[in-house]
């Protein structure tokens, strides 16, 4: 088989899972960057299926569940709990066959092979980038950063997708580090951003025009590697990038909201919310208090 059959033979990672969990995500984000995969929540029932080979490792923890797994592949069997704290690891290209007797609430991350090997090389890793199948594996670390992506979408495309980038080179760090055929540690934090370049990119990111604020075009401007440059940006400013722009947008909302004459809509368009609902739900989730709310209590 060559390679153009090869390619064709593997499905998406998401168009997989929807088969043989015969269930729609209750929440998926893909394509905004095809680098950083995608993220989906699912909520399915029983499983006795093949699962067949993907294009992409499929990484996932679980959420409020306790069901006995088992993987088999020819005569390898392997078992698990799914339960939080665990991960279960489908490498890209493998096939085994799934067996699930209930109900898994599960958060899933699609990794391209490309993204591994580009981190590997940003931190200065020659060691194997093959992933090792996981069935229920104890992992609280990754378990939780997984969990968190189910939670930290907000319908605002620039934070979504500066969030997915950041979180995936995150995992991916964590991936070589513990799930790798030679298991690596990063090096360790050399020092902040240099103050001009701390400052260019601060002014990028406060830009009100159409500028890039992607973690590529960040850490291209600092002459730096995304793995590098979010070390970097953390150590000068004690936060990671999307925190630091989700922080910032927060400050923008409130000055806005303090002024009457801007109506919640307009503020949630003005900071690049898909819809109010969406904007209310972020806003809500950083301060506790509705948009409505703080207006009420600021004015």
């Amino acid at each position: 088989m060559d390679k153009e059959e090869e390619d064709q033979r593997r499905r998406p990672a998401d168009a997989e899972m929807a088969r043989v969990l015969k269930t729609k995500p209750l929440n998926i984000v893909t394509g905004l960057d095809p680098a950083s995969g995608g993220i989906a929540h699912w909520k399915h029932g029983a499983l006795h299926d093949v699962v067949q080979p993907m294009a992409d490792h499929v990484i996932m923890t679980y959420i409020d569940t306790l069901q006995p797994l088992e993987r088999r592949a020819g005569r390898s069997v392997a078992t698990g709990v799914a339960r939080p704290g665990v991960v279960t690891i489908i490498p890209a290209d493998t096939s085994a066959r799934w067996d699930i007797n209930g109900a898994v609430d599960v958060v899933q991350l699609y990794l391209p092979q490309a993204t591994i090997e580009r981190v590997a090389a940003e931190a200065n890793n020659a060691s194997s980038t093959e992933l090792l199948e996981r069935t229920g594996h104890l992992d609280p670390i990754t378990s939780r950063l997984l969990s968190t992506a189910a939670e930290a979408l907000e319908g605002n495309t620039t934070l979504d997708t500066m969030f997915r980038q950041q979180l995936t080179d995150l995992l991916a760090t964590r991936l070589l580090a513990a799930h790798a055929g030679m298991p690596v540690e990063p090096p360790p934090v050399s020092g902040g951003l240099p103050p001009r370049v701390l400052r260019r990119a601060i002014e990028r990111l406060r830009s009100e025009t159409d500028a890039d604020v992607s973690l590529a075009a960040l850490a291209a401007d600092a002459g730096l590697s995304r793995f590098h440059f979010c070390r970097a940006f953390k150590e000068s400013t004690g936060m990671p990038p999307h925190a630091w722009l989700r922080q910032y947008r927060l400050e923008q909302a409130k000055a806005m909201l303090r002024d009457p004459s801007m109506t919640i809509v307009t503020v949630a368009v003005a900071l690049g919310y898909a819809s109010q609902t969406a904007f209310a739900a972020a806003f809500k989730k950083l301060t506790g208090l509705s948009p409505s709310e703080f207006r009420r209590l600021a004015t």
